[in-house]
């Protein structure tokens, strides 16, 4: 089964599942401030499935497998609107490159947008594998800053960048 390609499917209804398993882990939120709340979730669901078509979210599949999120949305950055992305790959998957090889995906969905001059993932300082997987993917690391999330939860991160503009 690794060897399989991984696809990216657009969200869904049926995809609420994937996001108990991965925002209801207190192992996989480690870095973000802790668990949702099955209300949380329940909203983040119907938030992604409401997406503008310029923005996405999607599962990662691994042959009928769904391994793990991933996604790009617009915020706001002190130099303008920029895309971020992030991602979760279900710990029983990891160390494969799933997250490196669907993040390359996002990175080319987000550059054929031609809307946005950038995309930014912001990973915890300490979370090495997520790093690992914007280096891996081509982000160029532009230092640490202080994120907000959740909203009240400040923590450090870095903050990896491409920019589409040459």
């Amino acid at each position: 089964m690794s060897e399989h390609a991984i696809v990216l499917r657009p969200w869904s209804e049926d995809d609420l599942g994937i996001l108990v398993q991965t925002l209801g882990d207190p192992a996989m939120m480690a870095h973000l401030g802790g668990i949702e709340t099955a209300e949380q979730i329940a909203a983040r669901h119907r938030r992604f499935l409401a997406l503008p078509a310029t923005e996405g979210m999607f599962t990662i599949r691994l042959g009928d497998a769904c391994v793990g999120t991933i996604g790009y949305w617009e915020t706001a950055s002190p130099g303008g609107p920029v895309y971020e992305t992030g991602w979760f790959v279900l710990p029983e998957y990891g160390g494969r490159g799933i997250a490196s090889r669907a993040a390359s995906q996002i990175v080319a969905l987000a550059r054929e947008r031609k809307r946005l001059a950038s995309l930014h993932a912001y990973p915890a300082v300490d979370n090495v594998p997520s790093n690992r997987v914007c280096e891996k993917a081509g982000f160029t690391n532009r230092g640490v800053q202080s994120f907000e999330y959740p909203k009240g939860h400040w923590m450090l991160c870095n903050d990896w960048a491409i920019d589409f503009v040459e």
